[in-house]
C-alpha cells in the first residue's frame, strides 16, 4: 500500500537575522507556521528505485541526484540500512524557490513516510540530525508544526497551534537566490524576538506581527526584485488584509486574514488584476 506524506508549504510569519556565526551561518530568530497546501510525496514499494516529479510546478525541477528528495532518502538508507528498491513520486503544488519551504518541506515528508513505511520513530535524534544535514529549513519541516525557531533553525519551540487564520500566498512567479538575499543584508546583528504573548485572536496576533516583528530579508529582497513590492502592495491594498509580508527569502508574500473566506475573497479579486501570478488561499495555525 503506498504511503503519502503532505509537504506543506512553510510560511515565515517572521524572521529576525540576529548574527552571523564563524561558520558562516546566520543566527535567526523566527516564527513558522504551515498552511494547509503544499507538495506531496509517494512512496511504494517496488521492484527497483524510481523517481517521477508530477504536478503543476514539475518543470522547474528536475529529477536527477540533487533532488532533495533522493537526498533524503539516500541519507535515510544510509542512517538505518534499509535499501528496499522504492518508488517514489514528488507531486509538485508549490513554486520553485520561492521561500516558503518547498524543497525542504519535500525532504521532510519523504522522510516522515520512509519513518511510517517502515515502522520507525520520526521523532529520533539521528533523524534530527540527518534532517538539518539536508537543509536549516528541513527540521521544522520535519517536525511540521507552528513554533518559534531559533539557531540555524534546529532550535524549535512548538507553539498551542490553536488559534486558526486565513492566509493569501502570493508568487510573482519568480525565483529569488537566498545566498543572494542573505549577501545583500546591510546588518546582520539585527535585534530577536520579544518574548511572545498569548494569542487569543487573530487581531492580537496581527498587531503583535505588525508592531514587534519584521522580516529582515524582505527590503534586500526588493532590492533584487522589486516586483516583490508590488505583490506586498496588491496584498496590503485589500480591505480584509491585518498583514501584508514577505516569507523567508522571498519572492513568495502572505497577506493575514481573519479566516480562509476573507483570503478566499481576496484571491479571487488579486487573480483578476494578476493573472499570471501564484495565488493561492489557505489556512494555518499558530
Amino acid at each position: 500500500m503506498p504511503i503519502v506524506e503532505e509537504a506543506r508549504a512553510k510560511v515565515n510569519l517572521a524572521l529576525h537575522v540576529i548574527g552571523l556565526r564563524p561558520d558562516g551561518y546566520h543566527d535567526l530568530d523566527m516564527l513558522v507556521a504551515f498552511a494547509d497546501i503544499g507538495d506531496s510525496v509517494t512512496l511504494a514499494a517496488s521492484d527497483t528505485d524510481g523517481f517521477v516529479i508530477d504536478g503543476p510546478m514539475a518543470g522547474g525541477l528536475s529529477a536527477d541526484a540533487d533532488n532533495l528528495v533522493l537526498r533524503a532518502l539516500r541519507g535515510f538508507r544510509e542512517l538505518t540500512g534499509r535499501t528496499e528498491p522504492l518508488s517514489i513520486r514528488l507531486t509538485k503544488r508549490l513554486p520553485v524557490a520561492s521561500g516558503i519551504g518547498g524543497g525542504s518541506a519535500d525532504a521532510a515528508a519523504t522522510l516522515r513516510g520512509l519513518c511510517r513505511l517502515y515502522a520507525l520513530s520520526a521523532n529520533d535524534p539521528a533523524l534530527a540530525e540527518l534532517a538539518l544535514s539536508l537543509g536549516a529549513d528541513v527540521p521544522m519541516c520535519l517536525a511540521g508544526r507552528p513554533a518559534r525557531v531559533a539557531g540555524i533553525g534546529e532550535r524549535i519551540a512548538p507553539t498551542r497551534g490553536q488559534l486558526s487564520f486565513g492566509l493569501l500566498l502570493v508568487n510573482p512567479g519568480v525565483g529569488v537566490s537566498t545566498p543572494a538575499v542573505f549577501k545583500a543584508l546591510a546588518r546582520r546583528d539585527n535585534p530577536p524576538l520579544p518574548s511572545l504573548p498569548a494569542f487569543d485572536d487573530v487581531e492580537r496576533l496581527s498587531a503583535f506581527l505588525t508592531d514587534a516583528t519584521r522580516n529582515d530579508l524582505e527590503a534586500p529582497a526588493r532590492d533584487i526584485s522589486p516586483v516583490i513590492g508590488d505583490v506586498l502592495e496588491a496584498l496590503a491594498r485589500q480591505p480584509e488584509t491585518k498583514l501584508a509580508r514577505m516569507s523567508g527569502s522571498g519572492a513568495t508574500c502572505f497577506g493575514l486574514f481573519g479566516d480562509m473566506a476573507a483570503a478566499a475573497r481576496a484571491g479571487e479579486r488579486l487573480m483578476a488584476d494578476h493573472p499570471g501570478w501564484w495565488i493561492e488561499p489557505a489556512t494555518a495555525a499558530f
